[in-house]
C-alpha cells in the first residue's frame, strides 16, 4: 500500500463469497502472507455461526453476540440468526470504527470476514449499515471470492458473475474477482470467458452437446445475451487467480488492492461525497418544504422577519384589518373582533353614546391631552 494511501487510513477489505467458496481460508492465508510481510492487518470476523476460525481476530463478533442465545431468545432459524446477529452488531458500529482509527497509524490494511450466508450480509440493513461505515472512512475494497473447480460450466459462472455485477452496484464500492483453488483447476479458463465472447459461446456451446441438452435453445439465448450485457461490467474489475492452500498469487491480490485503493480516491470517494451531499441538499429541502407548509398553515408571510404573538399589540387599525383579511375557516378566536364591537356600538342609543363619551373624556382629561380625547371619541364612534 503506497504512502498517499496509507495517509488516508488502512486499506479495508471486504471479503464476500458464496459459502464453499473457501472464504475463510483464504482469510486465513491472506492473513498469514501480510504477517510474512510484516504488516500484519487488522482483522475483523463478523460471521456469528462459524464455530472455529484459523486466524486471531482484533474483533470478533461471537465474543459479543452469541449465535445459539439469538436462535433461542427470537425463535429463528440459522439465517434469521445471522441478519438478527449483525442487526445487534451493527448498533456498535461506531464503537468498531474507533478502534480501528485508533490503530490507523500502525496498521496498513483491515481485513473482514462476512458470513458463508452471503445474502444475509449483502441485502440486509445492518450489511449496508456495515459497509457504510466502512466505506465513509477509509478506503474499502470488495473481494469476491468465487469457487472455480464449480464455475467451469459457463451456465454457472455467468451466474456467479451476475451474483458479482448485483453486489458491485449495491454496495458502490470497488471490487476485485478472486478466483479461488487455482491448486485444483486453473482460473485462465475464466479470464478467458470475460475477456473473450466468442470463446465463452464456444464454450457454451461444448457443454450444451457434451450434456445432450437439445432443448436449452431458450438458456443459451439468455446466457450468450448475459454475457453481452456483463461486458462493461468485466471491464471495471480486477481478476486474480489464487490458491488459499499454497499461497500461490497474493502478491498479485495485493497490487490488485493497491490498484483499485486509487480508483476509490478517484472515482468512488467523490461519486460517494456527491451523494452524501446531494443527500444533505435533498433534506435541506424538506425541512424548507415542511417548514413552508407549517408557514403556510399559519398564515404567516415568508417576508416576515419574525412571527408576533397574540397577545403582542400592534397598531389596531392594521390588526383589526388583518382579522377581516383571515380566512373564514379558521377557528374561532376567544377575543371580541370589530364588527362585533361595532355592532354593540349601532345598538347604543344617542344619550348612552354621550354619557359613554363623557365618562372617558374625565377619566383622561387630568393627565391626557386633547389629541388623546379626540382619539378616544374617535374610537367609540366607531
Amino acid at each position: 500500500m503506497s504512502e498517499d494511501n496509507q495517509s488516508q487510513g488502512p486499506a479495508t477489505i471486504l471479503c464476500i463469497g458464496m459459502a464453499g467458496s473457501g472464504k475463510t481460508t483464504f482469510m486465513q492465508r491472506l492473513n498469514a502472507h501480510l504477517h510474512s510481510k510484516k504488516t500484519p492487518p487488522y482483522v475483523i470476523n463478523l460471521d456469528p455461526a462459524v464455530l472455529k476460525i484459523p486466524f486471531g481476530a482484533n474483533i470478533d463478533i461471537r465474543d459479543s453476540i452469541k449465535y445459539k442465545k439469538v436462535m433461542e431468545e427470537y425463535n429463528l432459524g440459522p439465517n434469521g440468526a445471522i441478519v438478527t446477529s449483525l442487526n445487534l452488531f451493527s448498533t456498535k458500529i461506531d464503537q468498531v470504527i474507533k478502534l480501528v482509527e485508533k490503530r490507523s497509524s500502525s496498521v496498513k490494511n483491515v481485513i473482514v470476514d462476512t458470513p458463508g450466508q452471503i445474502e444475509c450480509f449483502i441485502w440486509s440493513a445492518s450489511g449496508s449499515i456495515i459497509t457504510e461505515a466502512f466505506a465513509s472512512t477509509f478506503p474499502t475494497v470488495v473481494a469476491y471470492i468465487v469457487d472455480t473447480p464449480r464455475n467451469t460450466s459457463p451456465t454457472t459462472f455467468m451466474s456467479n458473475m451476475l451474483y458479482a455485477c448485483s453486489i458491485l452496484y449495491k454496495t458502490k464500492l470497488p471490487m476485485i474477482i478472486v478466483f479461488n483453488k487455482t491448486d485444483v483447476q486453473d482460473a485462465e479458463f475464466a479470464k478467458e470467458w470475460m475477456k473473450d465472447f466468442e470463446n465463452f459461446q464456444i464454450a457454451l456451446n461444448n457443454d450444451q452437446d457434451l450434456n445432450n441438452d437439445d432443448g436449452s435453445s431458450y438458456m443459451s439465448s439468455l446466457v450468450n445475451s448475459m454475457s453481452l450485457m456483463l461486458e462493461e461490467f468485466y471491464s471495471t474489475l480486477d481478476v486474480v487467480g489464487v490458491s488459499s492452500y499454497t499461497g500461490a498469487g497474493f502478491d498479485e491480490f495485493l497490487d490488485a488492492v493497491d490498484n483499485k485503493i486509487d480508483e476509490y480516491n478517484d472515482y468512488y470517494k467523490s461519486e460517494r461525497e456527491r451523494i452524501l451531499k446531494q443527500k444533505e441538499q435533498d433534506e435541506k429541502k424538506r425541512q424548507n418544504k415542511s417548514l413552508n407548509n407549517l408557514m403556510k398553515d399559519l398564515k404567516i408571510n415568508k417576508t416576515d422577519s419574525e412571527v408576533l404573538s397574540d397577545y403582542e399589540e400592534e397598531n389596531e387599525d392594521e390588526e383589526y384589518q388583518g382579522e377581516l383579511d383571515r380566512d373564514e375557516d379558521e377557528p374561532t378566536r376567544e377575543y371580541t373582533f370589530p364588527e362585533d364591537r361595532n355592532s354593540e356600538i349601532n345598538s347604543m342609543n344617542d344619550s348612552d353614546l354621550q354619557s359613554r363619551y363623557q365618562e372617558a373624556f374625565e377619566s383622561t382629561a387630568k393627565t391626557a391631552s386633547s389629541q388623546t380625547a379626540e382619539n378616544i371619541a374617535n374610537y367609540i364612534r366607531r
